[in-house]
C-alpha cells in the first residue's frame, strides 16, 4: 500500500508478464496506485487549498507577497543641454509624473545625465523635487566640484518619497552653480532621464 508518502516514497511492486492475477494481487496493485494518487493530489493540493502543507497553499503565501515588489516605472529623457550661472536652484527641464496604485507605496527616483563646469574648481549643485520645488529625501543638494577644466562628469542623483498619494504626482530636476559661473547639463553628450519607480510597501 502507498502509505509514506509524502513523507517519503513508496516503493510499488510492478507485475510481470510471469506473474498470476493472485500474486500480487489485483485489487493490491489498484489500491497502491489509488493510494499513490491520493497521496500527490493532497501534496499538490486543490486550487485555493486551506491544507498548509499543500503546494499550493504554499505558492499561494508566496504570491501573495508584496512588499518590495516593483509596481511600475515612468521615465523621462531630455537631450537639450541646459545651462545657468544662476546660485539659486533653476528647473533642468526635465520631470516625470507618475500615479502610484497604492497609497503607502514608496517612489524611487533615478536622475542620470552629465554636467560641466568649463574650469577647475567650479561646483554645481543638483536636486530632485517635487512639483512645488520641495527637495526629495536623498538629493536635497548633491555637489561636485571639478578637479579639472573642461571635464564632463557623468552622474546620478537617487531620491526616496513617500507621497501617500494615488494621485498623479510629478517630480522634477533642479540645478544651480555653485561660484556663480556656467554650469551646464549636458545632455547632447548623455541623455538626462529621470526614473519614477514605485515601489510596495
Amino acid at each position: 500500500m502507498a502509505t509514506n508518502f509524502p513523507a517519503s516514497l513508496d516503493t510499488l511492486t510492478n507485475p510481470t508478464s510471469s506473474d498470476s492475477l493472485s500474486s500480487p494481487s489485483h485489487s493490491a496493485q489498484h489500491a497502491n496506485v489509488n493510494d499513490a494518487v491520493e497521496a500527490l493530489q493532497a501534496k499538490v493540493g486543490a486550487d485555493s487549498s486551506a491544507v498548509t502543507t499543500s503546494l499550493d497553499y504554499k505558492i499561494a503565501q508566496l504570491e501573495a507577497i508584496s512588499h518590495g515588489k516593483i509596481l511600475q516605472v515612468v521615465r523621462a529623457t531630455d537631450t537639450t543641454n541646459r545651462v545657468t550661472s544662476s546660485t539659486s536652484f533653476v528647473d533642468a527641464s526635465i520631470s516625470v509624473t507618475i500615479t502610484p496604485t497604492s497609497a503607502s507605496s514608496t517612489v524611487m527616483l533615478i536622475w542620470s545625465f552629465s554636467a560641466s563646469q568649463g574650469g577647475a574648481g567650479r561646483t554645481h549643485h543638483t536636486q530632485i523635487t517635487d512639483s512645488s520645488n520641495t527637495a526629495i529625501s536623498g538629493a536635497e543638494d548633491c555637489r561636485i566640484t571639478s578637479a579639472a577644466a573642461d571635464l564632463i562628469l557623468s552622474q546620478t542623483n537617487v531620491a526616496y518619497d513617500s507621497p501617500a498619494t494615488t494621485s498623479a504626482t510629478t517630480y522634477k530636476g533642479r540645478f544651480k552653480s555653485g561660484n556663480a559661473q556656467n554650469v551646464a547639463l549636458t545632455n547632447s553628450q548623455q541623455t538626462g532621464q529621470l526614473y519614477a519607480v514605485e515601489i510596495a510597501s
